[in-house]
């Protein structure tokens, strides 16, 4: 038997309200359903967004995307973006999320900026478009795109870049954690010799994006 006590929830609007309070109207009103001209110059200067998707069920997953700015998002009209597949490991725990459930969620990053682009809407995958040789990279054209049709965007303030230290380098301490071919060793690829899996994840790794 725990010893530990029962942990207080909170179960309804207003008990969340009376602990975190309610937004000021400036923070509750600034949510747009088209993009504006500013919205449009973020997400070309944006080169990584993370995509948030649900199941049926509700199960979640939410996947970084990354390409040069400029060539992440594609913007089709106000109210329709484009985010193109490029190669991975063909899990697409999103894309299969989407094909059960089309809301998704938008995060977009520029660097050194703490204020981020949320957009939210309903998606849809296409296989090709008259739109897709815009949406090549490397003179590699994508086999897959998700197309956003945009019901919510607004900005997000910087608290939490400022917090986490995000983009001061000072802070940054990449070796305190083993190297990706290490993990991949202990967790995912056991019976891989380690030297192949650094070699695997070395400089010839960047060769390979597209």
């Amino acid at each position: 038997m725990s010893s530990h006590p029962e942990p207080a929830l909170i179960r309804t609007v207003a008990e969340l309200e009376e602990v975190v309070g309610r937004p000021v109207p400036t923070a509750r009103d600034k949510v747009r359903h088209r993009l504006t001209e500013l919205d449009r110059a973020w997400l070309a200067a944006s080169p990584f967004c993370v995509l948030a998707t649900s199941d049926a069920a509700g199960r979640c997953d939410a996947s970084p995307k990354g390409d040069p700015a400029g060539s992440l998002v594609h913007v089709l009209d106000d109210t329709r973006v484009v985010i193109a597949e490029r190669p991975g490991n063909r899990r697409v725990d999103g894309y299969r999320n989407v094909l059960e459930n089309p809301h998704v969620g938008l995060l977009f990053l520029v660097p050194g900026r703490g204020d981020t682009l949320r957009v939210n809407g309903r998606a849809r995958l296409v296989r090709d478009a008259d739109w897709f040789d815009r949406l090549r990279v490397r003179d590699h054209r994508p086999v897959l795109a998700l197309e956003v049709t945009v019901e919510e965007v607004f900005s997000h303030c910087s608290k939490a870049f400022l917090r986490s230290q995000l983009w001061q380098p000072e802070s940054w301490h990449p070796d305190a954690l083993p190297s990706r071919a290490a993990i991949a060793k202990a967790l995912e690829r056991p019976e891989t010799d380690l030297a192949e899996l650094e070699r695997y994840y070395g400089p010839s790794y960047a060769e390979r994006l597209y």
